[in-house]
């Protein structure tokens, strides 16, 4: 492979986490405004599995969208722009943001040890990386977590919104990723948690997609392979020492 393309949430900057709470926190509270028709659809939104197959990787509307829908509950979409609310989907997913940059204040950004020696090794070797987000806070994630300076480039929701670039699992954010980096897609490597991210890998056509599996449940690292990883491993440093000839290999 001559470059490599990371998401960012849940990857590269343990986010994640973040995402899902306030995610929890909207979710929950739409629902109990928006109550389903079937109790058994009423239940809180579960931020390990439900974001896993519904959220993650997403824009905030399209993951706003197929949770809601799978609740069997419809909300207009409302006007770019909306305010915190729960009377649209726009409306839940400026909640969700809303609770999402209040978190990050809190917290800040943090990272994980073997990612950030993968990224250094691969910066060592000459080979290019990119990093990419549904988000639009992606800049100031890798920022605040001290891996800025790895990326050859940085594609986020603003720049998803500028360009008209769809969403996960659409491919279009990583080969805008791999056309900055001036490397065909089948030459590259994804790296990727969410199973939208690693479908959009797949159908980007790109050499080699790898699954990271945070979660490390029973059905986890099958869904990561079922929906396109070519291997998965559960920290990144295990990449480093798969590497033919590496120090740790």
């Amino acid at each position: 492979m001559r470059a490599v393309v990371f998401d960012t949430d849940g990857v590269l900057v343990d986010s994640a986490r973040l995402h899902a709470a306030a995610w929890k926190e909207a979710f929950d509270a739409c629902l109990r405004a928006h109550p389903p028709d079937d109790p058994a659809q009423r239940r809180p939104f579960d931020a390990r599995e439900d974001y896993r197959r519904y959220v993650d990787g997403k824009s905030r509307l399209d993951g706003a969208l197929a949770f809601l829908d799978s609740r069997g509950l419809w909300l207009p979409e409302g006007e770019a722009g909306e305010e915190p609310g729960m009377e649209s989907v726009r409306a839940v997913a400026a909640e969700k943001e809303r609770r999402f940059i209040a978190r990050l204040r809190a917290s800040g950004a943090r990272t994980w040890p073997g990612t950030a020696r993968l990224l250094r090794a691969l910066h060592s070797a000459g080979i290019p990386c990119a990093a990419v987000s549904a988000s639009r806070h992606a800049r100031e994630l890798l920022t605040e977590a001290g891996l800025m300076s790895l990326f050859r480039t940085v594609v986020d929701g603003q720049d998803a919104a500028r360009l008209g670039l769809r969403g996960k699992p659409d491919p279009a954010l990583f080969l805008e990723a791999v056309r900055r980096l001036e490397v065909a897609a089948a030459a590259a490597a994804v790296v990727e948690d969410a199973l939208a991210g690693v479908a959009a890998g797949r159908r980007g056509g790109f050499g080699l997609v790898v699954g990271v599996d945070r979660t490390a449940t029973a059905e986890s690292a099958r869904d990561l392979r079922e929906h396109g990883a070519d291997v998965v491993v559960g920290d990144l440093a295990e990449l480093l020492a798969a590497a033919p000839g590496s120090p740790e290999g």
